[in-house]
């Protein structure tokens, strides 16, 4: 069975940087497309950042330019650094690995950005 564990997670304040880290286990990574969700409190779900199989990245509008997504197959992981963090930013962060029809989904890291 497939499963995905996020970590990195934390509080920083506005300016600050984090990377968080999402690896999969159980299954065959490279052939996932890797998402990045976030959640408030309050808020929609949002995704953030995808990194398909072959390492190109999209980013939404909020994030282009200040987060970056990377991928190591040797290690089943996908990285994603979050550079100029903004208040905005605070959310609970989720991973996702798709491969149509299936979704598997991590457990989600707690991003606080604060002074």
């Amino acid at each position: 069975q497939v499963s995905l564990v996020e970590s990195g997670g934390g509080a920083v304040q506005p300016g600050g940087s984090l990377r968080l880290s999402c690896t999969l286990f159980g299954g065959r990574f490279g052939i996932y497309t890797i998402a990045w969700y976030r959640r408030d409190p309050g808020k929609q779900r949002e995704s953030v950042a995808t990194i398909e199989p072959e390492g190109r990245s999209n980013y939404t509008e909020s994030v282009e330019g200040r987060f970056t997504n990377s991928r190591d197959d040797q290690k089943s992981t996908v990285y994603l650094e979050m550079n100029s963090l903004e208040r905005e930013d605070t959310a609970v962060y989720y991973c996702n690995a798709k491969l149509w029809p299936v979704r598997y989904w991590g457990q989600g890291t707690q991003d606080t950005v604060s002074s």
